[in-house]
């Protein structure tokens, strides 16, 4: 399971804002090793279709979206003639619907399909298409990596995706925040635990450019301090000891002691490895790896390797990590 953030949803019934494999070579770089928990918002580019609703109208059951051909993980670009970008535009929209077919234009697989819908009357006199829709994400995360002199970070190590379709998610816009965390709920065999924390939307340290199935990337506003680390080739990750550097509790950043115990390598240059949390401390606190720890950096002989980017539920003492070559090429 994911190490990752929380989501934001919107349902087109009522438009309630709700809140991968890379390949390749890296050089070597001397980077800040992060470790400090972020908040993370993020704006879809068009509004991702998570579902297809069933609508009870008084003529019985309506799916005008499904009976068109609509799919969960179409990104919906334009209804009619407008653009719609965020749940906002959307419900401006929907508020005009009166029974007339509506064309909505999607996004799939790189190409742009248009089709018609027949708007249902629902039992309580209001028209809708029978979509379940997605706009933004937003929750709690973990910075791996500062180059010092660009200000470019990456953080979490796996893509943000939706939980519904499993598509990597769209991104037009997003902002990093500080974020404090105030409780933890430990991890526990079949229950993943998580950071809890808050962060303040209005004040943004950084931008999110791309989202990636190795990670999310973007700029600091600035780079602050900290002691850059060289990082190191794929053939260098061995098994062994680590640290895994993460924020547990308010905004204190510390390293906690680990190991890896087997390293995966693919033919198309993608390396994971297995991590075994031996930090008593750590095991204390949340059980091992919980959520909200994706992008936790590891360190091993004093240089940064990787990320945290998975927990294993049947054992939270462990789980997986990605090599942070692969989160550089990622972010090229």
């Amino acid at each position: 399971m994911r190490t990752g953030i929380l989501k934001r949803a919107v349902s087109t019934a009522a438009v309630f804002v709700l809140l991968a494999a890379c390949s390749g070579a890296a050089l070597a770089l001397e980077l800040i090793p992060g470790g400090t928990a972020v908040g993370i918002e993020m704006e879809t580019d068009g509004i991702l279709i998570t579902g297809l609703n069933q609508i009870e109208t008084d003529d019985g059951v309506q799916t005008p979206a499904a009976d068109a051909g609509l799919l969960p993980g179409d990104v919906i670009v334009r209804i009619g003639d407008g653009a719609v970008r965020s749940a906002a535009e959307l419900a401006q929209t929907l508020s005009g619907l009166d029974g007339s077919p509506v064309t909505v234009t999607v996004r799939r697989d790189g190409r742009l399909i248009q089709y018609t819908l027949d708007p249902a009357c629902s039992s309580e006199g209001v028209w809708k298409l029978g979509l379940l829709l997605r706009d933004g994400v937003a929750g709690i995360g973990t910075i791996t990596y500062i180059d010092p002199e660009s200000g470019a970070y990456g953080a979490l190590g796996h893509g943000v995706c939706d939980t519904e379709t499993g598509v990597l998610i769209p991104i037009s816009d997003g902002q990093i925040m500080h974020a404090a965390i105030e409780r933890v709920v430990p991890g526990r065999a079949g229950t993943p635990g998580e950071l809890c924390g808050v962060f303040d939307a209005g004040c943004s340290i950084g931008t999110i450019e791309r989202n990636t199935g190795c990670g999310i990337f973007g700029h600091l506003h600035e780079t602050g301090g900290g002691q850059a680390l060289e990082t190191v080739p794929s053939g260098e990750l061995k098994t062994g000891p680590v640290q895994i550097r993460a924020s547990i509790s308010g905004e204190e950043t510390r390293d906690y002691d680990a190991e890896i115990t087997r390293v995966y390598r693919s033919g198309s240059g993608e390396t994971r490895f297995l991590l075994a949390v031996t930090d008593e401390t750590l095991l204390e606190q949340t059980g091992g790896i919980v959520q909200g720890m994706s992008g936790s950096p590891i360190i091993q002989d004093g240089k940064l390797v990787g990320a945290v980017t998975h927990v294993l539920v049947n054992d939270p003492t462990k789980g997986y990590g990605i090599f942070i070559e692969n989160m550089l090429e990622a972010a090229e």
